[in-house]
Parts: structure tokens; C-alpha cells; sequence
């Protein structure tokens, strides 16, 4: 190539997969790359602040970045409720209602997306979301699925259900939730798939709502967690990436006044910070613990009136600077926070809420590498239990530093990257007919 091939990185709208994709952006652009952001509502600046190109959807569609995000405030306040039910009990309350808001969204979005790839002209694109916009199969340019979620977001006999938090052996169970699961996301598969078929793209099976990409599929899976398949991926097509961490600044720590014990983080995404109730009931058990206990607030520090000499809150943290340095994390089960302990061999406590959680959260158990604790029902007394459990397994700690000096042996995003400018390279090759 005599120029610098454009790859535009286009994640959901959510920190976990936009911030996953800034680790990518970085290593493309140290390979050669010229790496840019499509923006959704509300993320401006965001990719701008690692140095990178933003494109943003027109202000008409996204209104202002202070309504977008007071829209999903309110989504997500009206479903707190429900974070407290088990998965299958979620999928009318929570799952159905957030698969009807996607396909809002990729509706909404696509004639502004589709000018937009055509104003940036992409050499490829990397989509890092559970849903397919017609606009980005029909680029006329290579595309990149990115599976940032957990591995379960591609279906196979062995493996379990999506969002189901049930393990391989509960064959039964997992039949159950999938049937279960298929019909309450019936009424927005339907207005999809019609959504589809008006745009030239092919129907997708029941409960599908994102298609294998040809060209190239990144799944940020790590293989301490992995799952057994009946159906193998194509090696050629499917990488499985050791996790996928970006390179972060430094993280200065907090003076504690009070002890100098284990540093323990806990953060539950930005959504999850709106659970403030919660987190105030775990500030008062973790003054208890003789431990130092760095707490993101989100947006939300400001409800916390009390807080314990042993614990730091902030609005924001570097989080794999922190999750570096810290014995343990407390977090939702999402996958950036899962694979971001596992490659830094730190134990996790997941308290999944929703989607993708209550995978994480089962196989952190499964696999040994941590714990899950209920958001309903525990109390003082058995947190504070666990969180000493933990701390102390010398075990699970043995085997989560095999796990990391692996990941980080296999740089994920270094690999990403790679591969991604190798489909690229091998899909201008099928055009001109060289090889």
C-alpha cells in the first residue's frame, strides 16, 4: 500500500466496547494504520482524547450529548428493579425492552451511517456490536466483527445460551432459556429482520441479530475461560485474542489515611453507577475491612454524604492502571472488567445485573479465577466473607498469575491488529486478482 489504509472503528454506544476498540485503534495505528471513530450519541471527545479522529453522527439525529445520556440514565433507572432477578426472569422485564432500543437504534441511524462511510470511505471496518447495520455490510469495504461480549454471543450445541449465566452441563435449563429467549426478543427479530430485507441484507435465524463477518471475526476471549465447541470456528476467519487491554496513563494513588492494606476496586461500569443504593450498602461493609477500597462513582459521587477513610471515590479511573495495581475487583462481569482482571491475575467478585454478566460471572466460578455474588440478598456479614475469601485463596492467586503471564506473553491488541491489516491486505489481493 502507498498510503495509510483508513480503518474506521465503529463500537455500541457503551464504554466497555468503545474503550475495547481504543486498544486496537492504538496498536493499527503503531502497524501503519490510520485508525478513526464513528461516534454515537453522546461519546464525543471520548477517541479524541487517545489521539484519535472522531466522526460523529449529525447533531439532527443525536440531538444533544446531555440528552442522549439523560435518555439512558432513565432507561436504565426505570430497569434497576430487574437487575435483581435471575436471568431467565430478565428476558421479558430487561432483555426484550433493550433489543427493541437496539433495533431503534440501528433503524434510526442508518441513512446517517451510510452518508457518513461514504464521506470517510474506509479501507475496512471494525464493528464492535450485538447488532448488524445494513449500512456497514454495504460499505463496499472489508468488515471486522468484534465480539466484545461474552463468547456465548456466538451460539454453538456445547455452548450456553446467550445472557443465560447457565453452565454447559445444565443441558436441560439451557434449552429452556433459549426457547424462552427467542420468544421475547420475538417482536423485535421480526421488526429487524423486516428492517433487513428493506435494506438488501438476508434474514437472520430466530434470536440472531448479528451475522458472522467473511472476513474476519475477533472474539476477546481469553483461554483460561474458554468453552468447549461441537461446531469449530475457522481458524481462518475466527481469532480467539488473549483479552484485548489498552494502553492507559498512569494512575497516581490516592493517600488513605487509615490503613495500608490490599488495594481492592470496585466499579460497575457507567450504567452500573447508577446504583447508587447498592454501592452506599457496600461502602459501609468495606469500612469494616481492614483493606483500601478505590469505589467509581460515575456520575454519581455526589450521592455519597459519608465516606469511610479506607475508601477513595472518583467519577472516573484509568481502570487497567488500577486494576494493575490491586489484589482484588469488585465489578458487574463485564467483559472488558473480566478480561482486564484476568490479564493483570487479579481475582474477581463479579455482581453481574444484566446481558453478558451472568455469563461472566458463571465462569469466573467455573474456571476458579473468582467468585459471583448475588445483587439481591446478601449481607453484610457474607460479603465481607467472600471479599476475605478472596484475598486469601493463595490458589486461585497461583493460577491467575499463570493465566496473565500468558495474556500478556499474547498481546491481544497486538494481534488484533494484525490480523486486521492481513484481511485487509487478502481482500484487496481477491480484487485484483493476486495473490
Amino acid at each position: 500500500m502507498t498510503r495509510k489504509p483508513t480503518i474506521a472503528l465503529f463500537p455500541e454506544a457503551g464504554f466497555g466496547a468503545g474503550l475495547n476498540c481504543v486498544g486496537i485503534a492504538q496498536k493499527l495505528r503503531e502497524q501503519g494504520a490510520n485508525p478513526v471513530f464513528i461516534c454515537h450519541p453522546g461519546f464525543t471527545g471520548v477517541f479524541a482524547e487517545y489521539g484519535f479522529k472522531e466522526y460523529h453522527l449529525p447533531q439532527s439525529l443525536r440531538a444533544s450529548d446531555e440528552a442522549t445520556e439523560d435518555y439512558w440514565q432513565s432507561f436504565i433507572t426505570t430497569h434497576l428493579p430487574h437487575f435483581k432477578l435471575n436471568p431467565i426472569e430478565q428476558l421479558e422485564t430487561y432483555v426484550a425492552p433493550t433489543w427493541e432500543a437496539i433495533v431503534d437504534t440501528a433503524i434510526s441511524v442508518e441513512d446517517d451511517l451510510e452518508a457518513l462511510l461514504d464521506r470517510i470511505k474506509p479501507d475496512a471496518i471494525l464493528l464492535d456490536n450485538v447488532i448488524m447495520f445494513p449500512a456497514v455490510a454495504k460499505a463496499g469495504c472489508p468488515w471486522v466483527r468484534i465480539v466484545s461480549c461474552a463468547e456465548t454471543e456466538l451460539p454453538d450445541p456445547k455452548v450456553p445460551p446467550y445472557l443465560s449465566g447457565l453452565a454447559p452441563e445444565a443441558a436441560k435449563k439451557c434449552a429452556t432459556f433459549k426457547k424462552a429467549y427467542e420468544k421475547a426478543t420475538r417482536a423485535a427479530h421480526k421488526r429487524y429482520n423486516e428492517f433487513r430485507k428493506k435494506r438488501g441484507l438476508p434474514q437472520l435465524a430466530s434470536g440472531i441479530f448479528l451475522e458472522p463477518s467473511p472476513n474476519l471475526n475477533l472474539l476477546l476471549a481469553p483461554s483460561a475461560i474458554r468453552y468447549d465447541r461441537e461446531q469449530q470456528l475457522a481458524d481462518d476467519s475466527f481469532v480467539f485474542l488473549e483479552g484485548c487491554v489498552r494502553q492507559e496513563t498512569h494512575f497516581e494513588m490516592p493517600d488513605f489515611p487509615a490503613t495500608n492494606g490490599p488495594l481492592i476496586y470496585t466499579s460497575f461500569g457507567s450504567l452500573g453507577a447508577i446504583d447508587t443504593d447498592l454501592i452506599r450498602r457496600m461502602i459501609d461493609v468495606f469500612a469494616t475491612i481492614p483493606a483500601r477500597f478505590i469505589v467509581n462513582a460515575g456520575g454519581f459521587e455526589e450521592s455519597y454524604e459519608h465516606i469511610p477513610d479506607n475508601v477513595h471515590l472518583g467519577s472516573w479511573f484509568p481502570q487497567p492502571s488500577v486494576v494493575a495495581d490491586t489484589a482484588l475487583f469488585i465489578h458487574h462481569g463485564g467483559n472488558n472488567s473480566f478480561c482486564e482482571a484476568l490479564f493483570f491475575g487479579v481475582p474477581s467478585l463479579v455482581m453481574p445485573y444484566c446481558w453478558d454478566g451472568h455469563d461472566n460471572a458463571q465462569r469466573a466460578e467455573a474456571k476458579g479465577v473468582g467468585r459471583r455474588v448475588d445483587r439481591a440478598g446478601w449481607s453484610a456479614k457474607t460479603l465481607r466473607a467472600e471479599i476475605v475469601a478472596l484475598l486469601e485463596d493463595g490458589e486461585m492467586r497461583t493460577r491467575l498469575k499463570e493465566t496473565s503471564k500468558m495474556m500478556q506473553a499474547n498481546s491481544g491488541t497486538d494481534r488484533a491488529a494484525r490480523e486486521v491489516l492481513r484481511a485487509l491486505s487478502e481482500a484487496r489481493c481477491g480484487e485484483t486478482g493476486t495473490g
